[in-house]
C-alpha cells in the first residue's frame, strides 16, 4: 500500500499545530524547566543514544559515506554533554519573546506596540549531523515555537532516540506533547509533502547541501527562510602577514571540514604568490589537504589542476581550491561568481583594502584577518543555532532565539472608530 504522506503528516503535526498556542503565552520559567529537564535526560540517556549512533554509523560505512560525513553523524559521550550544555546554555539566555520594539502614538489616540511574537510551527530538514537535533528543538522551546524536524536518513536511528529522550522529557516538565515532532520516514516524499503543508506548518528552514536547499527553495509553497551552504574563501592580499594568513587558511579548513562555514578556496595576490604558495602548500600538506590550483597556482608549486566545477564546489572535505588573482577586484569578482554568500574573509594590513573587501563583498558575514569558522551562533555569542541564513530577508547569518520571532501590533484605543 502506498503511504498518503500528505495525511500522514497532517496526523503527525496535528499535536504541534496545537501545541503551538500554548507554547506561545507560556513564561520564560516554564521553558526553562523543560530545557532543563531536556539537558538532564540528555545525559542519563547518553548511553543509549551512543548505541543507536552505532547504528547509523555502521549503516553509514556500508553505504560508502566518506569520513567527513562520518564524522559529522559520530556521537559520544563528549558530543552529547556538548549537546546537553548547549540546551544549558539556552536557558541562560534572555527570553525573546514579548519584547517591545516599538511604540508610539497616532493622531486618533491610539497607543501601537510592536512585541515579537514566535513564529509558531517551524519546520526543519536538515541533513548527517543528529546534534541539530537537540540544538534545534532548544531553540525553538526559548522562541515559543515548537518544531517539526525531519533528519537524514543517515541518522534515523540517532534522531528517534534523541527526539524520544527530548520528548518524555519536555512532557515531564510540563510541556506540551507535540513541542517536538519528528518525520521518522525516510522517503523523500515526506519531504515533498512536508514542503507543502500550508496550515499546519508555518516556516520551514531547510539545513544540509546545496541540493536539498535547492529543492526546498524551489518547490516549498511553505514560507521557507534559506540557510546557505558555505562555498567560503579567503583572499590574501598583497600586505597580507604571512603567518598570520597560514594559520587563518589552517583553521579555515583543516579544524572541521565538514561543516558550512569551513573555506573551499583560497584566492592569493600575484604579487605574493611566488613566496607564499611554497609556504602554504607545506602547511596545507601537512594537514592532509588536497590543493586543486589555477594555472598560476600550477606553475609555482605544481600539483592537481582546478577545473570550472572546483571553483563552485562545497567539498565538506581536505580540498583545497586555489587561485592565483591579480588584484582584489579580481578576487571580488571571483567570489561574485561562484560564492555562496555565507562568510568570506580578507587577510591584509591595509586598511582601505579592508574596508573595500568588507562593504563589497556580499556575505552573510565579511571577515578581516579572522577565520570564517566564527560564522557561529555560539561564538557571536547567541547560543546555539538553527542555522546560517544567507537570504536577505528577515533574517541573515546565525540564526538564533531572535531570528525565531516575528511581531504583531499591540493597538490600544478608547472608543476611536475611523
Amino acid at each position: 500500500m502506498v503511504l498518503d504522506y500528505r495525511e500522514y503528516l497532517i496526523e503527525k503535526t496535528k499535536d504541534a499545530k496545537e501545541a503551538a498556542r500554548t507554547m506561545a503565552v507560556l513564561s520564560t520559567d516554564e521553558k526553562n524547566s523543560g530545557l532543563l529537564n531536556m539537558a538532564k535526560a540528555l545525559r542519563e540517556k547518553s548511553s543509549d543514544i551512543i548505541e543507536e549512533n552505532k547504528k547509523d554509523l555502521t549503516a553509514g560505512e556500508a553505504k560508502g559515506l566518506s569520513k567527513a560525513m562520518l564524522e559529522r553523524l559520530l556521537l559520544n559521550e563528549a558530543r552529547i554533554e556538548d549537546m546537553a550544555k548547549g540546551i544549558e546554555n539556552i536557558v541562560s539566555l534572555p527570553d525573546p519573546i514579548g519584547e517591545a520594539v516599538r511604540g508610539f502614538n497616532t493622531k486618533k489616540g491610539l497607543n501601537i506596540t510592536q512585541i515579537t511574537v514566535p513564529l509558531g510551527v517551524i519546520g526543519i530538514i536538515y541533513e548527517s549531523r543528529p546534534n541539530v537535533t537537540a540544538d534545534a528543538s532548544a531553540l525553538c522551546i526559548k522562541s515559543g515555537n515548537v518544531c517539526v524536524l525531519r533528519g537524514g536518513s543517515e541518522a534515523i536511528n540517532s534522531n528517534r532516540k534523541i527526539v524520544e529522550v527530548l520528548s518524555n522529557a519536555s512532557e515531564a516538565a510540563g510541556l506540551p506533547k507535540g513541542v517536538i515532532t519528528l518525520i521518522d520516514v525516510t522517503d523523500r516524499e515526506a519531504v515533498n509533502a512536508l514542503m507543502k503543508l500550508n496550515g499546519y506548518i508555518d516556516v520551514l528552514i531547510p539545513r544540509g547541501g546545496a541540493g536539498l536547499i535547492k529543492n526546498v527553495v524551489e518547490n516549498s509553497t511553505v514560507p521557507v527562510i534559506e540557510t546557505g551552504a558555505g562555498n567560503c574563501h579567503v583572499f590574501v592580499d598583497e600586505s597580507a602577514n604571512f603567518k598570520m594568513a597560514e594559520d587563518i587558511i589552517i583553521n579555515a579548513k583543516v579544524q572541521r571540514p565538514s561543516v558550512c562555514n569551513s573555506i573551499e578556496t583560497i584566492l592569493i595576490h600575484e604579487k605574493i604568490a611566488q613566496e607564499f604558495l611554497p609556504l602554504i602548500k607545506t602547511s596545507l600538506e601537512n594537514n592532509k589537504v588536497e590543493i586543486r590550483g589555477c594555472e598560476k597556482t600550477q606553475g609555482i608549486i605544481g600539483g592537481k589542476a582546478a577545473e570550472e566545477l572546483d571553483w563552485a564546489t562545497e567539498y565538506n572535505d581536505l580540498i583545497l581550491a586555489v587561485k592565483v588573482v591579480s588584484n582584489m577586484e579580481e578576487a571580488m569578482d571571483h567570489i561574485y561568481k561562484y560564492g555562496t554568500k555565507h562568510s568570506e574573509a580578507i587577510v591584509t594590513e591595509n586598511y582601505a583594502n579592508a574596508q573595500k573587501f568588507q562593504r563589497s563583498v556580499d556575505a552573510a558575514a565579511v571577515y578581516v584577518n579572522a577565520s570564517t569558522r566564527f560564522t557561529d551562533g555560539g561564538e557571536f555569542g547567541f547560543g546555539a543555532e538553527i542555522g546560517i541564513s544567507t537570504q536577505k530577508l528577515h533574517a541573515r547569518g546565525p540564526m538564533a532565539l531572535k531570528e525565531l520571532t516575528s511581531t504583531k501590533y499591540l493597538v490600544n484605543g478608547n472608543g476611536q472608530i475611523r
